[in-house]
């Protein structure tokens, strides 16, 4: 399997994941404070990490000190990003705000190319481009749909980018369970710091089943995400980011009665359609190599 076949697969794995652990934490229904709510998952989810990392062997926590860095800026981005992107989750449908997300492959791309002179060929950056168009239908900037909660998903968006071109600074020595426990923690520190300042509220028994499967879910997506994007070229991975509007729009159909309206139909079949034709070609490629 080349590095870009793997990055592709976690990309999957990771927007999958990520777009279960929404809907667990939709499910709430806003009945928890946002920082009460994130805390208490960071607490399973650091838990959980450390069960897994001790079964699979001696965890390796060393890291130099440019990793040292490289994981406390990631974690600040990974903070700014949950604050923004769980406002957002509680006042927009889960499609809406996952089609918005979708600019993300854009900007990591973009950001890869001058940051890290990252080769981007005319067909990647064409595919990618066509599959923004298919996001853009989604959203449909200026209709009902777009509004304040909208300004808070783009700039999770932001958040998103900065997080993930900082994960690439990572050197190969520190393992993706380390980076993985450090994020998880930095979160629950900030998370437990910031609800001090709002008034705890009573969990039920049901909220606690859902922000447990919220932890397991985010901490796959936590790691999948980032061991994909130390593998393959980001500008390869990248598209592969639009699965996650897939699985939003099933999820949201079949959990929250969300029925998508035709243009939405229409944008994911062009973001599907990109996503394709970008493997495809990364295959041929690897052929011909």
């Amino acid at each position: 399997m080349s590095p870009n076949t793997a990055g592709a697969l976690l990309m999957m794995a990771s927007m999958a994941a990520f777009v279960t652990n929404d809907t667990f934490l939709k499910l709430t229904g806003g009945t928890l404070p946002l920082f009460q709510l994130v805390f208490m998952r960071s607490i399973m989810g650091t838990i959980l990490i450390l069960i897994v990392a001790r079964s699979l062997g001696p965890l390796r926590l060393y890291a130099s000190t440019h990793d040292k860095w490289v994981i406390v800026l990631r974690s600040l981005a990974e903070v700014l990003t949950a604050y923004l992107f769980l406002n957002a989750l509680f006042h927009m449908p889960l499609g809406n705000l996952t089609a918005i997300m979708q600019v993300v492959p854009l900007t990591v791309t973009l950001g890869s190319a001058l940051i890290f002179r990252e080769a981007v060929g005319w067909r990647r950056m064409l595919a990618i481009a066509v599959g923004l168009g298919g996001v853009l239908l989604i959203i449909r900037p200026g209709g009902d749909g777009f509004n304040v909660w909208s300004i808070y998903a783009l700039g999770a968006v932001a958040g998103v980018t900065v997080r993930d071109l900082i994960t690439r600074s990572l050197s190969h020595e520190v393992s993706g369970m380390t980076v993985t426990l450090g994020t998880m923690v930095c979160v629950l520190i900030a998370t437990g710091l910031a609800s001090l300042t709002e008034e705890w509220q009573p969990v039920s028994g049901e909220s606690v089943k859902f922000i447990g499967g919220a932890a397991v879910f985010v901490s796959i997506g936590y790691f999948a995400g980032i061991q994909a994007m130390r593998r393959g070229d980001v500008a390869f991975n990248a598209p592969f980011r639009y699965t996650g509007l897939i699985a939003a729009m099933i999820i949201g159909f079949l959990v929250f009665d969300e029925v998508p309206k035709p243009l939405t139909f229409l944008g994911a079949g062009i973001v599907m359609t990109t996503g394709l034709f970008t493997f495809y070609r990364e295959r041929k490629l690897s052929k011909s190599a």
